[in-house]
């Protein structure tokens, strides 16, 4: 299983990754989540401007072993949607971590960044 290194993820099986040194964060599902859910064949495009909890559902994934939500990994506001995905929907299983990002988010508080699991965390709860 695919764990890049240069992102931090939730248990709930999503990742975040700095966007340059702001304070706007990429998401997307794991490639341990996209091999669970089965074929993706549609996403729904989360709201830009929606303001988000960490572990709030931001959107829903729909494939065809079942209809998954995505958690906001960081509280923020949705500053962008990937609208490939809204003719792509199987961006999320060919490329997780590159052009199958869900979002962008703008965190509020920038400190949950550190909160979530590094690789090898990620790698462990998913191993365990």
């Amino acid at each position: 299983m695919n764990v890049p290194d240069d992102r931090r993820y939730s248990s709930d099986h999503e990742w975040i990754q700095r966007i340059g040194d702001s304070d706007v964060v990429r998401v997307g599902i794991t490639d341990y989540a996209q091999d669970s859910l089965g074929d993706v064949v549609f996403v729904e495009a989360p709201e830009v401007g929606q303001q988000v909890a960490a572990s709030d559902s931001v959107t829903e994934v729909e494939s065809t072993k079942s209809v998954s939500d995505i958690y906001a990994p960081v509280s923020g506001v949705v500053k962008e949607a990937n609208d490939a995905l809204d003719s792509q929907p199987e961006l999320l299983n060919s490329d997780p971590y590159g052009d199958g990002w869900i979002c962008a988010i703008q965190m509020s508080d920038p400190s949950e960044f550190d909160t979530l699991l590094d690789a090898a965390g990620y790698r462990a709860l998913t191993d365990g």
